[in-house]
């Protein structure tokens, strides 16, 4: 590929639903052997993890009930909470940067709304996203 065509793939890839390493191994795989390179590609792309996937449940399957693994997934689990804190802070800094101050209230009505009320994600999206586009088209006014 030259690099036109890896840029002109690369976006088509972003386009279609998906994620983007697996549109774009089908789309690389089909250029170069068709339909047969599409499938080696897909299952060389995602074959591996799911036969670890396959293996680790198996396991979990035969001794989950081991009181040390329970300890171990509590604590991979910790981690877990505490990359997605990271990610929402990053995910945050724009927002405090910009003084945009409203926009603390559309993510205290999602926390509300989502956590405590128990309404579903949906409906609290659908509600605050026109929300929170109407502030943001009224501020740029």
């Amino acid at each position: 590929m030259t690099a036109t065509e890896f840029s002109e793939v690369f976006s088509l890839c972003q386009f279609l639903p998906g994620a983007n390493v697996v549109n774009f191994s089908v789309v690389f795989g089909s250029r170069v052997r068709g339909v047969p390179g599409a499938l080696v590609c897909f299952i060389g792309l995602v074959g591996p993890p799911f036969c670890i996937v396959l293996a680790l449940g198996a396991l979990y399957a035969r001794f989950g009930d081991i009181a040390a693994l329970g300890r171990i997934l509590g604590g991979m689990a910790a981690a877990a909470c505490g990359l997605i804190a990271a990610t929402a802070a990053k995910l945050a800094e724009p927002l405090v940067r910009s003084r945009v101050f409203w926009g603390f209230g559309i993510v205290l009505a999602a926390i509300l709304g989502i956590g405590l009320v128990r309404w579903p994600l949906p409906s609290v999206l659908l509600v605050l996203a026109p929300v929170s586009i109407a502030l943001a088209w009224w501020e740029r006014r």
